[in-house]
């Protein structure tokens, strides 16, 4: 297993949260996420290695944007 902290731009509340959650989940091999509103970051784990590019577009289709590498 493997998780990647990634920092993400302009989530404010709850319901951010859920719309990031539910597209990360929707990306091949994620296992769990956990995003943190206040720090403006979402925890990823999956079964392998993720490729930035898939997350990078889950977040966009979730309206937010994600800032820089992961952690």
């Amino acid at each position: 297993m493997t998780e990647g902290t990634y920092s993400v731009s302009g989530m404010a509340c709850g319901h951010c949260a859920d719309s990031v959650t539910e597209e990360i989940e929707r990306v091949t091999g994620v296992t769990a996420v956990s995003v943190d509103v206040e720090a403006g970051t979402v925890t990823v784990t999956s079964e392998a290695e993720l490729d930035i590019a898939d997350i990078h577009a889950a977040v966009e289709e979730a309206g937010y944007e994600l800032a820089g590498e992961p952690r």
